[in-house]
């Protein structure tokens, strides 16, 4: 018993031994490299030169081309008003009407004004006559027949006034009724049936969405670079894809406080578009062939913006200098690009954003093409 035990402590001490002699050697042992990161073709990018599209950025609310708020031309209730938001009117059409008894009660005064200036009209036209038939006879002074002239004359210019505003009377009733200006749809019912409204104030507004432009405010060093004509493409509130747009004017004076010129953008008729709803979108300026990379692959949490190139089977890190901002067509799609001025050379292969952050070095396995591709480029960039 005695030695069974002493054999059992001695082969304890024994495998303790062993254990800590190979985890000593383990420490000892240079540490194994990690495998490298798998990248996968769509997680890479070659430089070249491309038709770089240079572009200003644009934003802004859209705004019907015509519009018109139907306004109250007389004070009083309103009587009637058929339409609500989002009913469909025509040019002409009476869409409400306005009480008339204080404007018909005014036309029946103006007459009954009208009717007796020409009742004193023609009273002082018969002594005018009469006075004139006893100047002959020399039955009166001159005087007095210059009198009966201004009389008459004074008679006259009251019916003549009293005529206008007959006139004016019945304007006013005639605009009692609500008419639309223009055919579109009502965006605004600001009252409701039985309600006193005052002169000019606001009842319908009608827009028209057949024509939209976008309204943009522009800087005064950018504007110098805009003209008529230009093209665009919007991203509007609401909408899948991007709608075409076109330059049409330019304010010549620029907004007060902020100095910003505002640019009117005519778009391209669409069903869904509505006026007031948030659009962003790029104008194109002009077209060359640079050497161009997409803004994700450009990395600016450095001092300076830099990129990282797959060179043979390593990741790079190189500084870039960057030049005007635009647009590439991509794989089909158009994407936001900057111009690289240094740095790298055409056929160096890129990583994109969308890889995330890596270090300097780190061991990299690419497909064969973008390896085969890599060698060149990356040779050229340093």
């Amino acid at each position: 018993m005695a030695l069974l035990a002493a054999l059992l402590i001695a082969g304890l001490v024994a495998r303790t031994l062993y254990v800590r002699s190979q985890e000593r050697a383990a420490a000892q042992a240079p540490p194994k490299p990690a495998p490298p990161l798998e990248l996968a073709a769509a997680d890479t990018l070659v430089v070249r030169t491309q038709d770089f599209n240079r572009t200003l950025a644009v934003t802004g609310g859209l705004k019907a081309y015509n519009s018109a708020v139907v306004r109250a031309k007389v004070a009083a209730e309103v009587k009637t008003l058929s339409v609500r938001e989002g009913d469909t009117v025509k040019a002409g059409q009476t869409i409400g009407q306005l009480d008339t008894l204080e404007v018909d009660l005014r036309v029946q005064q103006a007459e009954q004004n009208a009717a007796s200036a020409r009742a004193q009209l023609d009273i002082t036209r018969r002594a005018l006559d009469n006075n004139r038939a006893l100047m002959a006879q020399g039955f009166i002074s001159p005087t007095g027949l210059e009198n009966s002239i201004s009389n008459e004359s004074s008679a006259r210019a009251t019916l003549q006034a009293a005529v206008a505003a007959v006139d004016l009377a019945r304007k006013a009733r005639a605009d009692t009724q609500l008419i639309a200006p223009l055919s579109g749809l009502v965006s605004q019912r600001l009252v409701q049936t039985g309600e006193r409204v005052a002169v000019d104030a606001r009842l319908v507004e009608i827009v028209d969405l057949s024509r939209i432009e976008l309204e943009a405010a522009v800087t005064p060093e950018d504007v110098a670079r805009v003209a008529i004509g230009q093209m665009a493409r919007l991203e509007v509130d609401g909408l899948a894809a991007p709608v075409p747009a076109r330059v049409v004017r330019i304010n010549p004076s620029t907004q007060a406080g902020t100095r910003a010129v505002m640019v009117y953008l005519s778009i391209e008729p669409h069903p869904n578009l509505r006026q007031g709803l948030f659009a962003t979108g790029t104008i194109d300026l002009e077209s060359r062939r640079v050497l161009a990379v997409p803004t994700s692959a450009v990395r600016v949490d450095q001092a300076q913006p830099y990129v990282l190139a797959v060179v043979g089977d390593h990741i790079a890190l190189r500084k870039v200098t960057l030049g005007a901002r635009g647009e590439l067509r991509i794989d089909g799609r158009v994407e936001s690009a900057v111009e690289v001025t240094g740095g790298v050379d055409e056929g160096a292969v890129l990583l994109r954003g969308a890889t995330g952050a890596l270090r300097d070095g780190t061991k990299v396995r690419v497909p064969g093409s973008a390896t085969a591709a890599a060698t060149p480029g990356a040779s050229a960039a340093r």
